[in-house]
């Protein structure tokens, strides 16, 4: 065998050190790399106008708002913090947000525990099934018009089946949503009722996610059904709960399209949430200044809830 072919010369192409580039390839490379930016920067346009558009702009344009007084009719003028001073004092606004708490706190523990007890009721493979869960979908796509119309016909003092039912037990009629006691409870079911099908659709999800050894594992052990179930399936699901608490939260504090077109905020102002305090002081008294200083304390809200959230989810959600 020879030097040649073992190729262990001294001087060969491998042992010498790389040669800078020349200034005409590096040239090239800079135009290329200009090229491919260019085409990456037109694909990624529509999205980045968008955000620009319909994110970045109005968001920069409310915070302005919210340090001005402006009615839609004469240019803003720059109050300082003013508007947030106000909302300190503002009874009506404290109020709303009171309201708004009490109705998350039935709505969101309600609809996760229904939602999570439904999609492991259908989480079967039976004849029929996806049919029976497409029932209990089709409030989700339902406008709040249709949900109010059917609302009233459970909650109608007069005719609604709700109190019928109440009378076969021989308990009082109630007036529900004419009622300020009852008006943010029956809302809260309500809601339950149309959104319950779309968190049970992200249930469904996670527990298909679950890998059946487990279960099985669980009964060669002699777990039970409540025993599989506490043990199994809540330890399963845990991070898909924490996406739909989230979700449930951050959709109470939006409420507003189910309040203005059932209740408007009555009776005497029982069941006006906050976004609808919000509507009401830029859209009916103009005050856009102040519906913006509203709309940043809302949002800061959200986003001091969901950190919180954040934070407690590494006790009890399980990603493995």
């Amino acid at each position: 065998m020879t030097p040649v072919d073992l190729d262990v010369r001294p001087g060969r192409r491998e042992d010498r050190a790389p040669s800078p580039p020349s200034p005409r390839r590096a040239g090239s490379a800079r135009r290329r790399r200009r090229h491919d930016f260019g085409w990456g920067l037109l694909f990624a346009s529509p999205y980045l106008l968008h955000i620009v558009a319909l994110l970045a702009w109005p968001i920069a344009a409310s915070l302005y708002l919210a340090l001005t007084d402006y009615d839609l009719v004469r240019s803003p003028s720059f109050i300082g913090l003013e508007n947030f001073e106000r909302l300190l004092h503002d009874d009506a606004f404290w109020a709303s947000l009171g309201h708004t708490a009490y109705f998350a706190i039935l709505y969101v523990p309600a609809q996760t525990v229904l939602a999570l007890l439904l999609a492991v009721a259908l989480n079967r493979t039976l004849r029929g099934m996806g049919f029976i869960r497409a029932l209990y979908f089709i409030p989700v796509i339902s406008s709040w018009v249709v949900v109010a119309f059917v609302a009233d016909s459970l909650f109608n003092p007069t005719f609604g089946a709700a109190n019928a039912i109440l009378d076969v037990f021989g308990l009082p009629a109630q007036k529900w949503l004419q009622d300020s006691a009852l008006v943010i409870p029956t809302l809260a079911a309500v809601a339950v009722w149309k959104g319950v099908g779309y968190m049970m659709v992200i249930f469904l999800a996670g527990l298909q996610a679950i890998p059946p050894e487990r279960y099985e594992a669980a009964q060669v052990d002699g777990a039970n059904g409540w025993q599989r179930l506490r043990h199994v399936t809540m330890p399963g699901v845990s991070g898909t709960t924490f996406l739909v608490v989230i979700l449930s939260t951050i959709t109470t504090l939006q409420a507003f399209e189910q309040v203005y077109v059932m209740t408007e905020g009555g009776p005497n102002g029982a069941s006006e949430l906050t976004v609808l305090y919000l509507f009401r002081q830029g859209f009916q008294f103009f005050h856009m200044g102040y519906a913006s200083a509203i709309a940043w304390v809302l949002c800061l809200l959200i986003l001091l809830l969901t950190l919180a959230q954040l934070w407690l989810q590494r006790r009890w959600v399980h990603y493995d």
